[in-house]
């Protein structure tokens, strides 16, 4: 009946339903035959009725006869009888004590000729009167009857009859305590001892049970029983208080009461009938307490309460002891499902109390490590999933414990090394312990991978661990996953651990192992099915703690709790772990070393004081530091150099009030005894006058504790070397001590404590504890050490985040990637991409750019679009139109369009460096290598193929270089030789202009990779490369550089080098290697050109601020410009006006050195159809400094002489003469802007000579005589309008005001016309230079005298009025050049000009005073220059007058007014 039916039953009269159950049970008890004549006998109870009514009635022999055989069943059926007879008066059954109502049935029960079927009804009654509610908490006299049940159905009786009606009877019993337990309102008032009574009942028959296949469903019954009594019971401690149950339990403890409380379990198989007898012959076993437990007592004064569920807890942590050969594996495996039930339901409250939690982290957890190691897979996985409650539940309470299951876990877990032969044959004969493997548990002292290697000496390792295998594998790895699903779990793990000297680095082990458990795994028997399971479960704890972090990062975290030590000095002690490791392993490869390392980094004596000495600060750190070997540092101490530091060492132990032996085992536990008797010696005499200092009782001299001390060491040997066959004796023992305690003798009783403590505990010395014995050694001291660990410590912090991710990011990338690019799986395909993102996140967050160069890296090599080997040339690939758009289908494109890993791989990347380019360092160069490899293959945005040009527009990249046309063979045969060889030669003599079929396949492929690109956004990435900031920008051009430098100046020296080599290079006549057109080379370059130019800014800020990269970029750059300047002709003219335009623009760098240099370029380029960069007016003062000036003028003068190189000279035949091109010629107007461009340079003048404070003549000397020699030189040029302009601007500017010289001087005038003046005249009387314009010469000349003439006049005139200068030798080399002038071409509109100008100069020399003819009469008033100036060029005006009117073929009236001058003069001189 289940509690459904409650509701129903309640209706019917509880009178009723205890008459119907007890109808029930005489029926069944009637139908045996054994029952059925005790149905109706009566006997002695009409005594009753005849002493009620005053009558004596006799007895006979036969009635006393046969009522001294009054049978068990008679006596059993009347008990019924009685029942019915006391209710039958009454209304109200709940008036009449419960003891009375039940007590029939449960002496059926516990009657022992009982059958089966009688004995269930019995229990279906009992199960029915909880149900109705006759037994409940308002039942008269509760107690004592809760008592009696519990004793009935612990001690349940019955004959055995068939085994279902037998398993039938158990199941009943089961339900009986479930009901008294759970199912009612009763259990609270159970007392403890009514409780393990029942526990155990119910204890052994699910242990019992599970021993028979025929029976296993009554197993389960009961252990389902089991598991719900165990959650019942043990939730009530979230009722009770903590406090005052301890008390109580104390109380209990020092006041023993009546009753023993203890449980008892059965284990042995035994027929059902008597599977809950409590006959000694059963086999019933009774648990011996745990060492140091005391027996606990009966607790009946109110209920139930601590001591019933210490004692159910203890007896399930002692059924796990693997080492217990009395219980076996299904016995386990029943207390392991009840023990997790147990901790499911309470482990949060257990570290409450600390009876409880002392047992749980003590033996428990001892047992259940043990277990973890078990072959049988069920023991195993029930061990596991009891751990990691254990872990889930009691986490704070349980620090040592879980560093020592995680060692061992990753141990087991991790790819064993191959073992030598020695490990292998010690491993061999380990003999194992039932219920555990053959390889001891490893030690708990902290080791490090990293640092067993390093000096090739490691610190003491750990004991071998035979490797987790298939399914035992797989269930460690998914505990090792269920433990660590915390957020806070890795935090947790690096500062509780890895921040704790004392500890293990469990967070980098642990990182180190699941970095490595993504890989496969080598050598290893595992299924593929299998493997992979592991991969997967490593990945997912690796991406679980990526995602936790990033969590983290993104504010979802907690604040730290100010109870737990500071973040600081957890930092701080992560440091110094860090040295101490260090320090340590190279005290093991070599004392003297690790010791200097130690005193460098203040390990050691950074603590001296008088109280402290050098020995003292060295001692405590060599006691305190658990790294250190323990055989080295034996041998270290006991040296006789070192006898001081040993006496120290020695004085740290304390020994007060401490047994003889239990002092030897602390010293010996803290180093090795050496090999030598000496050292022994010095340890021993060491150790006995500190033992001694201690005041030992017992112990009369220091002498007797040195005797002691070996003697000890000695018996220890004695009674536990297996190959000592007899062993030494007490008496043995006391008579080799006789007289040695100051001579007397110990006492009898020193001696025998003594000697029982070594025989049953053997002194263990470090480095062997191996074995059953090591591991309990390394309990103890965990124990010991979890005393002074303190909790551990939760909190969900990003305070260590950086360290953390810092340390193990590079694995965890790598793992990831490799996840990536090998599994298939959608799912961990997906969960990779979320780790690759949030690797960038966290790289970003925590400026790692190494971080984010990594995953960029990572990523490149997983999209499978890097090209180690791309061809300088591309292949003519075919290109189909789709959708109006022409599409090239390409060998990568097909390629990458089936790679669907790949193309994910390249939207993620691009997705994760699209706005986080200022992240990137290193990474560039992987990036510019994918976009080199899809500009080869056509495969790149458009934007990133238009390039700048200078010239305010941009060009496409070709593909493919333009070839130089190639004369044709000249075929000296006949019409019929050329036919011949037409007709023969191949259709595919040229292959390189075939070009494939795409085929649909191929085109759907090249679609989706132009798909993925265009998901990538690479045009908006690239765009924001202009506006990186300038450390990500230097980042950017050396990765260009790099690329651009493999694939030009290396592939150059490399090929030069190699004759044989296939590429396409060609070499020139001289011998020279010529590189042939690669495209990506071109891509590359241009790209970094781009961005240089539109990233000026940075360079300004770079070169402001950075003296050496300003020194180093000049450099560069006049470097840069040589190597243009240097370029070949043929290359030079293609880019020679992308190179000026350039230039134009680099002339607002002002701030770099003078660069004259930079304007000898366009000398070495042909400038015929180059675009001159005009500079606006304005612009003038702010783009030309003092510095940049000569070279502007240089490269203005080079534009105007290359116009005339314009000039088409005819060959020297008659009548044919030069043909000038029309001044609207591209290179006759850059000639033309030039030269005006020249002239408004003396703007310039006035405000540098301000700007800069130089005096006239530097001022001359530095932009003047330029301007007026780049002017000069270019009157004389081929180009009629350029050479006219020229004159013009010099005549302009010889005349003007803007002309800056030092008119004190003389010099500067002379300069002027032995510079430019009179050279530009000398040239244009050439006869080869007429010719270069015959046409327009004349004109020229023209303009030249008159320019002679007026500069005459300007300068030397008006200077020799005023200072006197003698101009005489000046004057004659202008009248020369005139007369040469009229000489040398019979032109009349020349010969009037010069005539003309003659006369001019002639007025104003004599308007001067200059040229003075003397009086007509009277005193001569001219001084000596006046006289000698007439006297010797009258005559010569004269005679070069007379001969241009000679030559003059008509005396023009400008002729006639000239001669009329000369006479003019003479008439005055007359």
């Amino acid at each position: 009946m289940n509690s459904s039916n409650i509701g129903s039953t309640q209706r019917i009269p509880q009178k009723h339903l205890l008459l119907s159950e007890v109808l029930a049970v005489t029926s069944a008890m009637r139908k045996n035959s054994r029952w059925a004549s005790a149905a109706h006998t009566l006997h002695a109870r009409d005594s009753a009725l005849a002493r009620d009514l005053g009558l004596r009635r006799a007895t006979s022999g036969d009635h006393n006869q046969r009522v001294g055989r009054v049978s068990p069943e008679a006596d059993l059926m009347g008990g019924f009888q009685e029942l019915k007879r006391s209710i039958r008066d009454t209304d109200d059954i709940q008036s009449i004590p419960l003891p009375v109502l039940l007590g029939p049935f449960f002496a059926l029960i516990r009657s022992p000729i009982s059958t089966g079927p009688i004995t269930s009804v019995a229990l279906s009654a009992l199960h029915n009167f909880f149900v109705c509610g006759l037994v409940s908490a308002r039942s008269v006299e509760l107690e004592p009857a809760l008592v009696e049940l519990s004793n009935t159905v612990s001690h349940c009786k019955f004959e055995a009859s068939d085994s279902s009606g037998d398993e039938v009877v158990l199941l009943k019993i089961m339900t009986v305590i479930h009901d008294c337990m759970v199912g009612s309102s009763v259990g609270a008032f159970l007392g403890d001892v009514e409780i393990c009574e029942m526990l155990e009942t119910v204890l052994t028959t699910c242990c019992q049970m599970r021993l028979s296949a025929q029976f296993r469903g009554l197993a389960q019954s009961a252990e389902s029983t089991m598991l719900s009594i165990a959650r019942t019971i043990f939730g009530r401690l979230y009722d009770f208080h903590p406090a005052e149950e301890e008390a109580k339990l104390q109380v209990n403890e020092d006041e023993p009461q009546h009753g023993d409380l203890s449980l008892s379990v059965q284990t042995t198989t035994i027929p059902l009938s008597q599977t809950v007898d409590d006959d000694p012959s059963s086999g019933t076993l009774t648990q011996d307490p745990p060492p140091d437990e005391a027996s606990l007592h009966d607790k009946t004064a109110d209920g139930n309460g601590l001591p019933a569920l210490l004692e159910l807890l203890r007896v399930l942590v002692n059924i796990l002891d693997p080492n217990d050969q009395v219980h076996t594996d299904s016995t386990r495996l029943t207390a392991l499902s009840i023990l997790n039930c147990t901790i499911e339901t309470c482990g949060t409250r257990i570290g409450d109390y600390p009876s409880l939690m002392v047992l749980i982290l003590d033996y428990g957890c001892k047992y259940l490590f043990q277990l973890a190691r078990s072959d049988n897979p069920a023991v195993l996985q029930a061990a596991l999933r009891t751990i990691s409650s254990l872990f889930e539940t009691m986490r704070p309470h349980l620090k040592l414990q879980q560093e020592l299951y995680l060692a061992f876990s990753i141990d087991r877990l991790a790819t064993p090394p191959p073992l030598r032969s020695n490990v292998t044959k010690k491993l061999s004969t380990a003999s194992p312990r039932p219920g555990s493997s053959a390889t001891s548990t490893p030690t708990l002292g902290p080791v490090d991978t990293e640092l067993e290697l390093d000096k090739g000496s490691p610190v003491p390792s750990r004991p071998p661990v035979q490797p987790a295998r298939g399914d035992t594998r797989d269930l460690m790895l998914e505990t090792l996953s269920q433990i660590s699903r915390h957020p806070s779990f890795m935090v947790d793990l690096y500062m509780n651990y890895d921040c704790d000297i004392n500890c293990e680095n469990l967070f980098e082990r642990l990182i180190e192992f699941l970095t490595k458990g993504v890989y496969p795994w080598q050598y290893s028997s595992a299924s593929e099915t299998q493997q992979l399971h592991s991969q997967y479960l490593c990945l997912d704890m690796l991406l679980a703690f990526v995602n936790d972090m990033a969590a983290r990062a993104r504010g979802e975290c907690e604040a730290w709790n100010p109870d737990f030590v500071s973040p600081e000095k957890l930092l701080q002690s992560k440091s110094r772990k860090k040295l101490v490791l260090t320090g340590a392993a190279r005290f093991n490869s070599k004392p003297k070393l690790g010791l200097a390392f130690l005193e460098e980094n203040k390990l050691i004596y950074s603590d001296l004081s008088p109280e402290v000495s050098q020995a003292k600060s060295l001692a405590m750190f060599l006691k305190s530091s658990t790294r250190l070997d323990k055989r080295l540092l034996g041998d270290y101490l006991s040296k006789p150099d070192n006898l001081e530091l040993l006496k120290e060492f020695m004085s740290l132990f304390d020994f007060k009030d401490k047994p003889m032996v239990d002092a030897m085992r602390e010293m010996l536990e803290s180093l090795r005894l050496p090999g030598e008797s000496q050292q022994i010696d010095r340890i021993a005499e060491t150790f006995a006058s500190s033992y001694f200092a201690s005041k030992p009782a017992e112990i009369k001299t220091q002498d007797a504790v040195y005797v002691l001390a070996y003697s000890i060491i000695m018996l220890n040997t004695d009674l536990h070397n297996p190959q000592i066959r007899k062993r030494m004796t007490i008496e043995d023992y006391q008579r080799n001590l006789r007289g040695q305690n100051g001579g007397e003798n110990f006492t009898p009783e020193f001696l025998q404590h003594i000697y029982d403590s070594i025989r049953k505990r053997e002194i263990i010395m470090p480095e062997e504890h191996t074995g059953q014995l090591g591991f309990e050694y390394a309990w103890k001291e965990l124990l010991t050490r979890s005393r002074q660990s303190g909790r551990f410590m939760i909190c969900n912090s990003a305070l260590f985040d950086f360290d953390m991710f810092k340390t193990v990011w590079k694995p965890v990338i790598s793992a990831i990637t490799h996840a990536f690019i090998t599994f298939d799986d959608e799912y961990v395909i997906q969960r990779a991409i979320s780790g690759f993102r949030q690797c960038a996140t966290l790289a970003g967050h925590f400026n790692l750019p190494d971080v984010f160069d990594f995953v960029v890296v990572s990523l490149s090599q997983a999209t499978s679009l890097l090209s180690e080997n791309l061809p300088p040339h591309v292949p003519n690939y075919p290109v189909v139109k789709v959708e109006g758009q022409d599409i090239t289908v390409s060998s990568l494109s097909v390629k990458f369009g089936t790679n669907f890993k790949g193309q994910l791989a390249a939207v993620i990347l691009f997705n994760i460096v699209n706005g986080n380019g200022n992240a990137l360092r290193e990474g560039w160069t992987q990036i510019f290598e994918m976009f080199e490899n899809l500009f080869m293959h056509s495969l790149l945005p458009t934007r990133m193929l238009q390039m700048e040009d200078f010239l305010g527009g941009v060009t496409m990249i070709p593909l493919r270089g333009a070839h130089p046309s190639r004369a044709v063979p000249r075929n000296d045969g006949g019409l019929l030789s050329t036919l011949s060889s037409y007709l023969m030669t191949p259709y595919s003599a040229s292959s390189d202009n075939l070009v494939p079929e795409a085929t649909d396949q191929e085109v759907e492929s090249t679609l989706c990779t132009i798909d993925c690109i265009a998901s990538c956004r690479l045009d908006e990435f690239y765009a924001q490369i202009m506006q990186l900031d300038s450390v990500a920008l230097v980042a950017v051009v050396r990765a260009l550089e790099a690329l651009a430098h493999e694939r030009t100046i290396a592939t150059l020296k490399q090929e030069s080098d190699d004759v044989m080599s296939p590429y396409s290079g060609t070499s020139q006549s001289d011998g020279t290697y010529v590189l042939p057109y690669d495209p990506a080379a071109v891509f590359l370059l241009e790209t970094m050109v781009s961005i240089a130019c539109h990233t000026t800014q940075c360079i300004e800020e770079l070169c402001a601020n950075v003296t050496e990269i300003k020194d180093a970029l000049r450099d560069q750059l006049y470097i840069s410009l040589d190597l243009i300047a240097n370029l070949p002709p043929s290359v030079a003219n293609s880019v020679a006006e992308h190179v000026v335009a350039g230039h134009a623009d680099r002339m607002e760098l002002s701030s770099l050195q003078p660069c004259a240099r930079r304007f000898r370029i366009p000398r070495q380029l042909d400038l015929h159809s180059i675009s001159l960069p005009i500079l606006p007016q304005e612009a003038l003062g702010q783009k030309i400094t003092p510095d940049n000036f000569p070279g502007l003028l240089s490269i203005l003068d080079e534009f105007a002489t290359v116009a005339g190189t314009t000039i088409q000279f005819p060959p020297p035949k008659p009548r044919r003469t030069t043909q000038q091109p029309s001044g609207d010629s591209p290179p006759i107007d850059r000639g033309r802007k030039s030269v005006d461009l020249i002239f408004d340079l003396k703007r310039i003048i006035a405000p540098f000579s301000d700007s800069t404070k130089m005096q006239p003549a530097q001022v001359w000397r530095s932009y003047c005589l330029p301007l007026i020699s780049s002017l000069g030189h270019q009157s004389t040029n081929p180009s009629r309008l350029v050479r006219n302009t020229a004159i013009s601007q010099l005549q302009r500017l010889l005349l003007g005001p803007q002309l800056v010289y030092d008119e004190a001087g003389h010099s500067q005038v002379e300069e002027i016309f032995n510079n430019v003046i009179f050279p530009i005249l000398d040239e244009l009387l050439k006869p080869q230079v007429y010719l270069l314009d015959p046409q327009g010469m004349s004109e020229t000349r023209l303009r030249a005298s008159a320019l002679l003439c007026k500069t005459f006049m300007h300068f030397e005139v008006a200077q020799s009025h005023r200072q006197h200068v003698d101009i005489r030798v000046l004057w004659i080399q202008i009248l020369d050049l005139l007369d040469r002038l009229t000489s040398t071409e019979k032109s009349e509109p020349l010969y009037e000009a010069v005539s003309e100008s003659l006369k001019n100069v002639v007025l104003v020399m004599n308007a001067a005073s200059i040229l003075v003819p003397p009086p007509a009469t009277g005193d001569d008033p001219r001084d000596e220059q006046q006289r000698t100036m007439w006297t010797c060029h009258a005559g010569k005006i004269r005679a070069v007058h007379a001969r241009i009117l000679v030559r003059s073929r008509f005396r023009t009236p400008t002729c006639i007014r000239g001669l009329e001058t000369c006479f003019w003069v003479e008439v005055i001189h007359k």
